[in-house]
């Protein structure tokens, strides 16, 4: 088999924007998402508005993976078109909290193991033990290569796809379900004491990371059959997304009522229940557990390759750089992730208080890494690659993205200023890092 024929298909490439999308957040951000509104106009509005801003997005990506087609180039873009420090800087601080990220929803997939199999919430040997034997299950898949990981992630999005079609099926049973419980603790927003703008403003942060991730495809640029189809694979994907969010919202509307699923606890599971009953709470426990692991699956996938981009412009040892002979495996990279994952597993779910302040560093993140395609257009970086119009209006949606994210960064200050000034400060201590450990060293 030669190695062309290893490399991501379109298939295999939209597959990967999906999943990098889709995870947990659609079966509960919602609620959330109803209770900032102040109704269900603003409701609907938002999510629409947060789809758009994906696909300018999606079609911003699409042309800078196109022009800057590289093995980790989320962290190329940064490095070539910055500096390397702002590439180091960025994208260490992202690996950490994907780690963490990781950790805590591994350990949030094992409650719903407990839940499937025992009715009950499990001790934290129990949940500890799930989380990691994940982990390490994933981590034995991608060592066998990028083939092997990849039909893998496809096998797991196509069930994970189909049950929240299933959900979405709910619009044609025409009944209504009522919330078992709410987020007591959750405030409730109202047009009577808000103005529209700041509502909107404040549920699009939600919305905005619900449909984020697809950027993260950039980092397998290097590694498609073809370069030309990663726009295709990106917009496939990004499009299969915004269907999906939205309809499964207007399912949410209908079987549950805008006003009954403000904070309303496992929105998910009450869709299930439109079709299974008593049951439907058990399958929506095998459908989150399925989100985890198709979770747990693409990032051990992506990442590495953002270490191996660091290892080889010499800002991470060298040995991340290290591949196998055989099947291509970033074999250093994807252990130390993987380690590092399980070493954060044994602090809990404690872990996901100090991941709000990734809110405000992933606005900045995919603002400032839109906005390298001004760059890469100034200097015609393979400008030979683009053919056809499809990219004609990109730096008009490039524009309105950068900006649609600088407000949501924005909107997290307002919510959150202790989270924004967190964020500002670790990158600052990374910036330091980098400055004394790396932009000194001989080479």
């Amino acid at each position: 088999m030669t190695a062309k024929s290893n490399n991501l298909s379109l298939f295999d490439l939209s597959m990967i924007v999906v999943s990098l999308v889709i995870g947990m957040g659609i079966f509960r951000n919602p609620a959330s998402v109803a209770a900032t509104s102040g109704n269900s106009t603003i409701f609907f509005l938002v999510w629409t508005v947060g789809g758009l801003i994906a696909l300018c997005g999606a079609l911003t990506y699409a042309e800078i993976g196109l022009r800057l087609p590289a093995m980790g180039g989320y962290y190329k873009i940064f490095a070539a078109c910055y500096h390397p420090a702002v590439g180091f800087t960025v994208n260490a601080l992202i690996l950490v909290s994907n780690a963490a990220s990781l950790a805590v929803v591994a350990l949030i997939g094992a409650d719903y193991v407990s839940d499937l199999l025992y009715g009950k919430p499990s001790g934290d040997f129990f949940n500890t033990t799930i989380a990691i034997l994940a982990v390490a299950i994933f981590f034995c898949v991608n060592l066998m290569g990028l083939k092997t990981s990849s039909r893998t992630q496809n096998v797991l999005i196509i069930i994970k796809v189909g049950l929240v079609l299933l959900l979405i099926a709910t619009l044609f049973k025409g009944v209504i379900i009522e919330p078992h419980g709410y987020e007591e603790s959750s405030p409730i927003f109202t047009l009577k004491n808000n103005s529209p703008f700041s509502l909107f403003l404040i549920s699009l942060i939600p919305v905005c990371f619900s449909y984020g991730g697809y950027q993260q495809t950039i980092n397998f640029g290097s590694e498609v059959r073809s370069t030309r189809i990663l726009p295709k694979g990106i917009f496939i994907g990004i499009f299969i997304v915004i269907s999906l969010y939205l309809l499964i919202n207007l399912a949410y509307i209908q079987t549950i009522g805008y006003d009954k699923m403000k904070n309303a606890s496992a929105i998910g599971s009450l869709l299930c229940e439109a079709w299974f009953g008593k049951n439907g709470g058990k399958v929506f426990d095998g459908l989150m557990f399925l989100s985890v692991l198709a979770y747990v699956n693409i990032l051990l996938m992506s990442n590495p390759r953002v270490m191996f981009a660091m290892s080889v412009d010499k800002v991470f040892p060298k040995i991340f750089s290290y591949r196998s002979p055989k099947t291509h495996a970033l074999v250093a990279g994807l252990t130390t992730f993987s380690l590092i994952t399980i070493i954060i597993t044994f602090y809990g779910k404690g872990v996901d208080n100090i991941l709000n302040f990734t809110m405000f560093l992933d606005s900045v993140g995919m603002s400032t890494s839109a906005a390298t395609i001004f760059i890469l257009r100034r200097r015609r970086q393979n400008q030979e690659l683009i053919t056809g119009n499809w990219n004609k209006f990109t730096p008009i949606l490039a524009s309105f993205f950068v900006f649609s994210y600088f407000m949501v960064a924005v909107g997290v200050i307002i919510k959150d200023p202790w989270a924004a000034l967190t964020g500002v400060g670790l990158l600052f201590i990374l910036l330091m890092i980098y400055y004394f450990a790396y932009y000194k060293r001989e080479d």
